[in-house]
């Protein structure tokens, strides 16, 4: 059913008021509105401020008739395509017929009106008009989902080029380190090209497994192998996987931790790939020098752990698709930072998974960010 908001307007016009209440009282039906005007001047208003779906006229009024009027409306870009139907008590000669036809009708209606004729016809231009509201609504949101597709498109493209560069440096690297080997067999230079053909193979390799628990996470085959964990066991294992990038860059780690054990009922290896990428992440957006924090607490909605550093932070116009597959945050004279941009976004997925939330709690350019992670938490044991 048409609602209020949705109603559709019918245009009545005839100089006296009885006919006005009277065509009303024969038209009236849900979803449809009606305004009246008694004169041809008074209608012209009424047409430059509403949508019509049909107008009915009264050809002989004093002043501008019905005729007149009609030539106005069909001479404005508004209000051009409204049908018009004719309301006469004049004869049914050729010639006026004609002059109705020319000036834009679409039918005629002779005085007195037979009600069932009315309503019928005044029908037709409702549904019609109705069709055409939808038929604008489609339009609107194939619209829409052709951009949708079309940024996704674009996407998808900006991810390949990311991906194709991220996976030739470290296989050029490893074809490098090859040829090294071969011309070094035997000597203590090998040894460390080994090492930095194994962190080449590792970097490949993580790329790879995001990748593909994204597309798990997607196909709905991903499962947790959920068991009785200690939060801070989980954490501290993603801070150990997160350390070597965290010295690297000489960064100062606070870690916040409540001695008591916070339990949950959560997959140990997701719950360690959760906040290694945040602490990584943080580690990658914050230059040299500056400091991270991670902090547990217990609250009554459940465990709560914040990851905050005094990095780079994120733009406002970022922030609202920092979750987004294939963002990456880039801000000027900065290259944009390895890997592919679904860090965030597979961290999501994951903590959604174990029926928790992240959000972005505060971020500001220059300022760093903080993460707030959810989890429900399971009482402990007796």
């Amino acid at each position: 059913m048409t609602t209020l908001d949705q109603s559709i307007k019918f245009l009545l016009v005839d100089d006296l008021e009885e006919n006005l209440i009277a065509l009303k009282a024969l038209l009236k039906r849900d979803g449809l509105e009606f305004e009246t005007a008694r004169s041809g001047e008074q209608a012209l208003e009424l047409l430059l401020v509403h949508d019509f779906a049909l107008a009915l006229l009264d050809v002989q009024m004093p002043g501008m008739n019905g005729f007149e009027l009609a030539e106005f409306m069909r001479g404005s870009q508004r209000s051009r395509h409204v049908p018009i139907i004719f309301l006469t008590a004049g004869t049914a000669d050729v010639g006026r017929r004609f002059q109705g036809y020319e000036a834009g009708a679409v039918d005629f209606i002779h005085k007195p009106i037979e009600p069932d004729v009315l309503r019928s016809k005044a029908e037709v231009f409702f549904d019609l008009y109705a069709q055409r509201r939808q038929l604008a609504a489609h339009r609107d949101e194939l619209a829409a989902l052709a951009g949708e597709l079309q940024l996704s498109n674009r996407r998808k493209n900006e991810f390949l080029a990311v991906l194709g560069h991220e996976l030739r440096n470290p296989i050029m690297a490893l074809g490098s380190g090859l040829e090294l080997l071969k011309r070094r067999r035997g000597t203590d230079a090998a040894e460390t090209i080994i090492d930095q053909m194994g962190r080449q193979v590792r970097q490949v390799s993580r790329l790879v497994e995001d990748l593909l628990d994204i597309a798990r996470i997607d196909q709905g085959k991903i499962s947790l192998k959920k068991q009785r964990t200690a939060l801070q066991d989980a954490i501290q294992f993603a801070v150990e996987a997160s350390q070597s990038l965290i010295e690297k860059n000489e960064h100062r780690l606070t870690l916040n931790l409540v001695p008591e054990p916070i339990w949950l009922d959560a997959d140990h290896a997701r719950l360690t790939q959760i906040f290694g990428n945040l602490l990584g992440n943080a580690a990658k957006y914050t230059p040299a020098g500056g400091e991270i924090a991670l902090t547990l607490r217990l609250t009554a909605e459940g465990a709560e752990v914040e990851v905050s550093d005094s990095g780079i932070g994120i733009p406002e116009e970022m922030q609202a698709k920092i979750f987004d597959l294939f963002e990456q945050v880039q801000t000027a004279g900065r290259a944009r930072e390895d890997g592919l941009g679904i860090g965030l976004a597979l961290v999501k997925q994951l903590v959604e998974l174990h029926e928790g939330a992240i959000v972005l709690k505060r971020s500001a350019p220059g300022e760093g960010s903080t993460f707030l992670v959810r989890l429900p938490h399971v009482p402990p044991e007796d």
